[in-house]
Formats: C-alpha cells, sequence, structure tokens
C-alpha cells in the first residue's frame, strides 16, 4: 500500500471526527456554557491557577500528553504485529475511547476546581475507591519521572548535537512569556521571535555538538540525570505563565512543524508501506496481539496519563469551557496523527524484508539506539528531499527529546498536585508546593539512580491503561449522576479495563510462572485486584444510579 494514500485516509478519518464524535460528546456529555467562570478565572493564583489563550494552552496540553510515547509504541508494534492491526488501533481507539477520555477528564475536573480525577473519585464512586486510585497514581508518576529522566540523560550523553536546543528552550520560553504575559507583546509577534530563535538553536546545537568534560560514560549520566532531575524540580514550582505555558506552547509548534514536514514528505516520495501488514496473531517479543497491542500502543490511541495531565494542569488553566473541546479532544486526535506518522516512518521510512527490516535502521538499530532513532532515520528518509537527510534525522530526534523534557516536568508538577491532596489534609506540610515537589523528585531520583526503575518498569504499560479504564469509570459515574448518556465513556472503559486486566493475567502468569520473576508478578496481581475493587465500587454507584433514575 502506498504510504501516502494511508496518511490521507488518516488526516480525513481525524478532521470528520472532530467535527463529528467530538460534537456528539460536546453536545450530549459535556454542554460546555461560556458563562461559567472557570478554576483558572476565579481561583487565580499566579502559580498554578493562571488563564492562557486556547492555542497557547492547547500547546501545553499536547506538549504534555504527547512525550515519546505516540512514537515508541507504534514503531515497537510494527515489529511484533505489523503495521495493519497497528494503524486500526491507531485510527479507531484515539477517537472511540482516547479523544473522548481526554476531553470528559479535562471538563470533570474543571467543574471540580480543577482537582485531579482521582481526587474527584471520591465523591462520584467512593472515598475507598479514591484511595486506591490516587496512591496507585502517585507512584506511578514517580515511576514516570524516574524514568523520563533516565531517557533523556541517556539521549543527551549520546546525541550531544540535541545538548544546546533542549536547554536553549527555558530561557527563550521564559522570555516570550514576559513578552506576551508581561509586556503585551501580540501572540502572533511572540510566536514568530520564539520560533526564530528557537531554530536559531537547533542549527547552533548542530554545529557546536556539546558533551560533558567526563570520560566515565557513567559519570556523564549521573550529572544529566542530577541536572535534569534538579530542572524538573525548579520548573514544577515556577508560575505557569513563565515557563509551562510558554515552553510547551513553542515546543508544541517544533511537533507542528516537524508534523507538517513528515506528511509533506510523506505525500511527495509517495513511498510504499514494505513493512508486513500483519505478522501474526501471537508475537515472540509481545505476546497474543490481544490484549497486548492495546497495551503497547498507549499514547497514540488511548492513555491513563493524559487524564492526570488535563485534570492536573490543563484543567487549572482554561478561560473558557468552550474551548475543551479543541484542547481535550483535538489534541488527542493530533496525537493520533503523530502516531500514524510514526507508524509509517517505521513501515515506509526503512527498508524491509520478508524477515524483517533489513538496514542500518532496522531490528539491530532498534536494539542499539531504540525507537527514537529508528523514528529518526525513516522521518529523515521522508524529508531528505526538503531540508536534507542529516537535518531530517537531527530534527526528528530533538522533535522527541523536546516533548520527553516537557513530560518530564509536568509529571513532576503533576506529582506535586496529588502529593497534596493525598497527604494534605493529615500532614499540612505536603500542601508546601516546595515539599511536595522535593518529594517527587527525591524519590524518583533515588529510583533512576539505582536502576530499580527497570525491575517494574514492563509493568507500566497495563498500568497505564488502567488508569485509563478507571478514569472513564469514573466518568462515567459522574455523567450518571448528571442525567446524561453513559454509553460514550462505559463501553470504551469496560473494553479498556478488560482488555488490560487480560494483559495483567498474561503478564503475571509469564513472570511467576515461566520466568519465575516474583516482583513483576506480585506487582500484577496486585494490580488486577485494585482494578476489580475500584471498579466493583463504581458498580456499585451505577446500579445506585439506575435505581434512582427508575424511582424518579
Amino acid at each position: 500500500m502506498n504510504s501516502a494514500v494511508l496518511a490521507l485516509i488518516a488526516i480525513v478519518w481525524l478532521f470528520i471526527a472532530y467535527r463529528w464524535y467530538g460534537s456528539i460528546i460536546e453536545k450530549k456529555l459535556v454542554e460546555p456554557n461560556p458563562d461559567n467562570p472557570t478554576p483558572a478565572v476565579t481561583m487565580n493564583d499566579g502559580v498554578d491557577y493562571y488563564p492562557a489563550k486556547p492555542m497557547v494552552l492547547f500547546g501545553h496540553h499536547f506538549a504534555s500528553i504527547a512525550g515519546a510515547g505516540p512514537i515508541l509504541g507504534p514503531v515497537s508494534a510494527v515489529l511484533a504485529f505489523g503495521w495493519g492491526p497497528s494503524v486500526l488501533w491507531i485510527l479507531l481507539g484515539v477517537v472511540l475511547c482516547g479523544a473522548v477520555h481526554d476531553y470528559v477528564s479535562l471538563m470533570i475536573s474543571v467543574r471540580y476546581q480543577g482537582r485531579s480525577i482521582p481526587d474527584v473519585t471520591k465523591e462520584v464512586v467512593s472515598p475507598k475507591a479514591r484511595t486506591l486510585f490516587m496512591v496507585f497514581v502517585w507512584l506511578a508518576l514517580i515511576l514516570v519521572i524516574a524514568v523520563f529522566g533516565v531517557v533523556a540523560s541517556n539521549t543527551l550523553s549520546t546525541t550531544p548535537e540535541i545538548v544546546f536546543p533542549t536547554f536553549m528552550i527555558i530561557p527563550i520560553a521564559m522570555f516570550f512569556g514576559w513578552l506576551v504575559y508581561k509586556k503585551g507583546v501580540n501572540l502572533t509577534t511572540g510566536t514568530v521571535i520564539g520560533l526564530a530563535l528557537l531554530f536559531a538553536s537547533i542549527f547552533i546545537g548542530m554545529k557546536l555538538p556539546l558533551s560533558l568534560p567526563f570520560e566515565d560514560p557513567k559519570t556523564v549520566f549521573s550529572v544529566w540525570f542530577i541536572l535534569l532531575m534538579a530542572y524538573g524540580f525548579i520548573a514544577s514550582i515556577l508560575p505557569v505563565w513563565l515557563l509551562l505555558q510558554p515552553r510547551d506552547y513553542l515546543a508544541n509548534w517544533i511537533l507542528m512543524i516537524g508534523l507538517t514536514l513528515g506528511f509533506i514528505g510523506l505525500f511527495t516520495s509517495g513511498l510504499p508501506i514494505n513493512a508486513p501488514t500483519n505478522i501474526g496473531f501471537m508475537s515472540p517479543s509481545q505476546g497474543p496481539m490481544w490484549p497486548m497491542l492495546f497495551i503497547l500502543i498507549a499514547c497514540g490511541a488511548i492513555s491513563g496519563f493524559h487524564s492526570l495531565v488535563a485534570s492536573g494542569t490543563t484543567a487549572k488553566q482554561m478561560a473558557n469551557e468552550k474551548d475543551g473541546k479543541l484542547v481535550g479532544f483535538g489534541a488527542m486526535l493530533v496525537e493520533g496523527a503523530l502516531a500514524t506518522l510514526a507508524l509509517l516512518t517505521v513501515g515506509a521510512g526503512l527498508h524491509w524484508t520478508a524477515q524483517g527490516a533489513n538496514d542500518m535502521w532496522a531490528l539491530e538499530a532498534f536494539s542499539a539506539g531504540g525507537p527514537i532513532k529508528m523514528f529518526g532515520g525513516g522521518y529523515g528518509h521522508f524529508v531528505a528531499k526538503i531540508v536534507g537527510p542529516t537535518f531530517g534525522i537531527l530534527f526528528g530526534i530533538t522533535m522527541l527529546k523536546t516533548f520527553v523534557m516537557t513530560t518530564l516536568d509536568t509529571s513532576v508538577r503533576l506529582n506535586r498536585f496529588i502529593t497534596t491532596e493525598l497527604f494534605g489534609e493529615k500532614m499540612p506540610v505536603f500542601k508546601n508546593r516546595w515539599v511536595a515537589s522535593l518529594t517527587s523528585v527525591v524519590l524518583a531520583y533515588l529510583l533512576g539512580s539505582s536502576g530499580k526503575w527497570s525491575v517494574i518498569w514492563p509493568m507500566f504499560g497495563a498500568s497505564n491503561q488502567l488508569v485509563a479504564a478507571l478514569a472513564l469509570l469514573v466518568a462515567t459515574a459522574y455523567f450518571l449522576s448528571k442525567g446524561k448518556p453513559s454509553k460514550y465513556t462505559l463501553y470504551p472503559g469496560i473494553f479498556m479495563l478488560v482488555t488490560t486486566v487480560a494483559a495483567l493475567v498474561y503478564q503475571g502468569y509469564d513472570f511467576l510462572i515461566v520466568k519465575g520473576n516474583m516482583i513483576l508478578g506480585i506487582t500484577a496481581v496486585i494490580l488486577i485486584i485494585l482494578s476489580l475493587v475500584v471498579a466493583a465500587d463504581a458498580w456499585k454507584m451505577f446500579k445506585k444510579f439506575q435505581e434512582q433514575k427508575a424511582e424518579a
């Protein structure tokens, strides 16, 4: 199949879905009221609650949810299951599950003073479900901070060309925020200035690669890791208008330009998809297609992490309820487009044989350089005629690296909120944002520097999808309590719950019986119990609402 044809089908489908399905969710479930003051307005504190312009908020939200997820999952899925099942799950899942999940999580949080979805669980499900959900999310975010810090440190260590642009975006973003919010500079003018400085930093990075003056790779990694943890801490306590909003907004433009270049390259090159359409139901590396494909591709289709971003930082910055569809539903569809591009960079941008990938960026490169470099190689092939292969590869990697940084410090800020919500009432010291952020960073540093994160990371995929399933169930309980239709959130919630539990059963059996890994096996069992307990409490609430409706 021609890659340009599939790309065109994906773009048209996602555009139709925004206008059609997004409008259904907006009118039947959300019913935004522009006259309702949002928490960003009523609780504006200049630090976390601060109204943002719609496109700036879109940029923040998209940059925070994207990260490397919509790249890593599709690239790995093509190698494991082929491009056919992978693209079907991306295009169907992102519309029917992911975009709905993100949009309703955002709007429910807006109507609960910007509180996180796990915290809202207390009101719409039960206090017990709230505690279990929040402890689980708190631990998961510690793991995310550690892992993204490790990934970013390794990339900085091995790709010195991206060091300068990676860190220059910080002062450039702060300068942009100062111009737009404090000096009243027009957003368009500020954007042009910020992007010009940002692209200049990329060119400087190509010409002046920077490396730390240490010969020992472990020392280099440790220094980068410490610096990144310190950055995450500082970024998480700064006012959102100063760094978070402008940095994510500018980073969003990098990805939008990258997406545009990538799709132009697809359409002009017309490369065939020469990766296998369907490798088979059972993958030697990943297991059965169901449920494992739906765990492997998360961010491009549906990801529980998005509900934490939507109800953590985004809900606190939305100035008008009417912006919710663009930010929540729209950003997720754009992520589906990114996941499709990532799939095509591997499926069409690389050379394949009947046995698999067959060039320098293929299976050997996957194990050596990982999916990020595979994406960079395929992306460079697409855009070679436009910007040259060398810059194309570097730009592809820099694009992803920028989003790893945004996810890193957004995760620290999210865990600060969760820490305050979870521990703040009984231990007021955790209401202090410095203490709450420092707690998250120190624990993540200890986990990342010890290497122990690698022991439990294989369970993160299922854990992430479990958060998505539980968030959809919480949303269903909320809409039932308001007399709204439940099928739009209940059906995808049930599907994700059953799929995730099936994946945990498969992984638990594999870890406990086949591999004898007690830690991962027990973790899988604990997650299964957690999901069933929260689901049981949600089911009780569903029955209660149904009985009340019948009596009425």
